[in-house]
């Protein structure tokens, strides 16, 4: 039977105003009088500039490196229009009723039960309910959602009361090892409680498992295992809490973590073992942690360190569209074409440490690599009402069958969307993505100004200025539109910078305040910084023009992608989704293609958006990540290659282009990464 609707998200459609760029750029407001031009300075920056304070949020305290970019409180920003519509989703899907479907969320766990002497298959099953639970908390904090702050409550408050006499918190057979890893995201959401709440018991209960930790031998201080690969989370934790009280032992522990965490500055990621330097979710959390580091040496061999081992990986493992790389559980010398994935647990650890690495050096690239992998990647490792996910998500991903037979690394069930645990550790740890990324659309600035870091419909509040709190609504429908309109409430003028960021990909920006245009020279990866006396009802439009930009990757055979703006495009094919097991209301699926999916492109290299017609739609779908209603599509023409066909019941390779094709010419629709679930995203061209 041909289940080609199961994705479509049912309810009441979400309507969203059309902005358009005529409107944005003139920026009318009949209530706002014209201003002089010389009463708003605009220049462009590439960090937010340094060099002082922030009195208000908290950043980095001494000696630790001043934050460029300072986190707001949870709460202080509130996603709209389309953002929101994924937390909404999130609550009624795998990660507010996990409870319901995971057989680790049970009142016999560890993390509840002070004994916690469950019998476990090995002791990393124990990080499953921190993976769920810093993304599920967030998710209530993010939504004010009273009934998820409720349920994440019950287990923090029963880790909260469980901690030993020595410090040490978690289930017990974890200490015997000594296991720390399932503690660490488990901080994560601990601080999130903290940050949203201001519970008291946290500092305290930190410090006391802290001081455990410092006590430790050292050879028992992340001996092994993915704690060891994986200490750089560890190490912003106690970061996290040095900038709240202050006590300088934390300093001594840093350093133990970063001399007992594997050496990432030194050696960089590479083809290994399973578990080791080349396991993708060790390196999208572990890369970061020379960076992390910097920090408190502020040495810069450490960041450099960092920005080498990202490199390392995406230039060889990485020329792919959507921002991850080829590690289908590992990096393996020789596979690094379209077909082969990422693990839908990578994907998450990536983001965040981008989002930490965004604040950390006010860098703007890192932005961009979160949205990169946010909004092409991310959605389509999930059906688009959120009940259900993969393990592997590839660019080139032409069916989702149950089969043992792919080109993966695993043999196993990778592919079928099912909302059970055969996916456990991604079914666990998706729920940090969207609750996080809502979290870093704004940060604030030293100088008590604001940022606008990620892109989408919001409103945020925040100090700035000589303390006035201001309330800034961000209207937009990007990544699917190019004009963003931020409207200023304020109960009295205040004097703060703006910095609003300028993508990589962007080359001609405008911007005006109250419809006087400003002129700036900006160039990409960096910041438009306006400082004015903001009144109450200024309005700034933006506007990040999106040309049609076609990426040649040399190491895939000469094949192309297709991007505009922040958004890369795949081949639209049609779908047919069989239901193979679950019940009605959680359902599991095997997706196959009902069209072909071998097409080579027609497109003239010196002049791509002249080959393709680009069709905006309205974005009044509640769910805009689904093929049935992509709010916006590339039109063009290509050539079906018959030669290119499925190997291990995936995509095979790509053949080395331009390819020679006397198949008819035909009509194709691109539509973006994340809204195909069955997708070509890197094509042969046709010469």
């Amino acid at each position: 039977m041909n289940r080609r609707k199961f994705l479509s998200v049912s309810g009441a459609a979400l309507a969203l105003s059309e902005l358009g760029a005529s409107r944005m750029l003139a920026g009318a407001r009949d209530h706002v009088p014209a201003l002089n031009p010389s009463s708003s300075k605009a220049t462009v920056v590439s960090t937010p500039p340094q060099g002082g304070s922030n009195s208000f949020y908290m950043g980095n305290r001494r000696p630790l490196l001043e934050s460029p970019l300072i986190k707001l409180p949870i709460g202080s920003i509130e996603p709209r229009g389309w953002l929101r519509q994924q937390l909404l989703f999130m609550t009624n899907g795998i990660t507010g009723r996990l409870p319901e479907l995971s057989k680790w969320l049970k009142p016999d766990s560890g993390w509840l039960i002070s004994k916690g002497q469950r019998e476990v298959a090995y002791n990393d099953d124990y990080q499953h309910v921190p993976y769920w639970l810093r993304g599920f908390g967030d998710l209530g904090y993010v939504l004010k959602d009273e009934k998820t702050i409720r349920e994440a409550r019950r287990w923090l408050d029963a880790v909260l009361s469980n901690q030993q006499r020595d410090g040490y918190f978690g289930p017990l057979p974890n200490r015997e090892e000594p296991n720390l890893w399932p503690n660490m995201p488990m901080l994560d959401a601990l601080q999130s409680l903290h940050e949203a709440t201001g519970d008291k018991r946290v500092l305290p209960f930190m410090s006391n498992y802290f001081r455990y930790e410092l006590n430790r031998p050292r050879k028992k201080l992340l001996p092994s295992s993915w704690q060891k690969f994986r200490g750089g989370d560890n190490l912003a934790s106690v970061y996290w809490l040095y900038n709240r009280t202050a006590e300088p032992w934390l300093l001594d522990l840093a350093r133990a973590l970063h001399e007992q965490t594997v050496d990432w500055t030194s050696t960089g990621p590479h083809p290994s073992e399973p578990g080791t330097w080349g396991h993708g979710v060790n390196i999208t959390e572990g890369f970061r942690e020379p960076a992390t580091y910097y920090q408190q040496t502020k040495d810069k061999r450490f960041l450099e360190a960092t920005q080498r081992n990202y490199a390392v990986v995406m230039d060889e493992y990485g020329q792919l569209p959507g921002g991850m790389f080829a590690a289908d559980e590992n990096l393996r010398s020789g596979f690094v074409g379209p077909s082969q994935a990422a693990e839908t647990c990578a994907m998450v650890e990536f983001m965040k440490s981008f989002e930490m690495l965004l604040l950390i050096t006010g860098n703007p690239v890192w932005a961009d690599r979160c949205e990169d992998v946010a909004l092409n990647s991310l959605p389509a490792a999930m059906t688009p009402n959120l009940k259900g996910l993969h393990y592997l998500t590839a660019p080139n991903l032409v069916q989702c069958d149950p089969s043992k037979e792919h080109v993966f690394q695993n043999v196993g069930y990778m592919l079928p969307f099912s909302p059970g645990d055969v996916y456990f550790c991604c079914q666990h740890n998706v729920a940090m993505g969207w609750p996080y990324y809502s979290e870093h659309l704004w940060g604030a600035t030293p100088g008590n100004g604001l940022a606008a870091l990620l892109y989408a419909p919001c409103c945020v509040e925040a100090q700035v200025g000589q303390g006035v709190r201001v309330r800034i609504e961000e209207q937009t429908d990007y990544p699917f539109r190019e004009t963003m309109e931020f409207k200023v409430g304020s109960p009295e003028p205040v004097r703060f910078p703006l910095l609003l960021r300028v993508p990589g990909w962007c080359k001609a920006p405008s911007v005006a305040v109250n419809g006087q245009s400003l002129p700036v020279e900006t160039i990409p990866h960096s910041y438009i910084m306006i400082e004015r006396l903001w009144q109450d009802g200024d309005n700034v439009s933006l506007s990040l023009p999106m040309p049609v930009v076609l990426s040649t990757w040399q190491k895939q055979a000469n094949a192309v992608s297709l991007r505009l703006g922040p958004l890369s495009f795949s081949l639209r094919i049609g779908q047919s989704w069989e239901k193979i097991g679950g019940t009605d209301e959680w359902p599991e699926f095997a997706g196959y293609p009902t069209t072909p999916w071998n097409i080579g492109l027609i497109v003239d290299r010196t002049n791509p958006a002249g080959s393709f017609r680009l069709l905006r739609h309205n974005l009044t779908a509640e769910q805009p990540f689904d093929l049935d209603s992509a709010p916006i599509e590339l039109r063009g023409k290509g050539r079906a290659i018959p030669q290119w066909g499925l190997v291990q019941n995936s995509a095979g390779p790509l053949p080395l282009g331009p390819v020679s094709s006397g198949q008819p010419e035909q009509d194709i629709t691109l539509v973006p990464m994340g809204c195909a679930r069955l997708r070509i995203s890197v094509f042969p061209t046709i010469g």
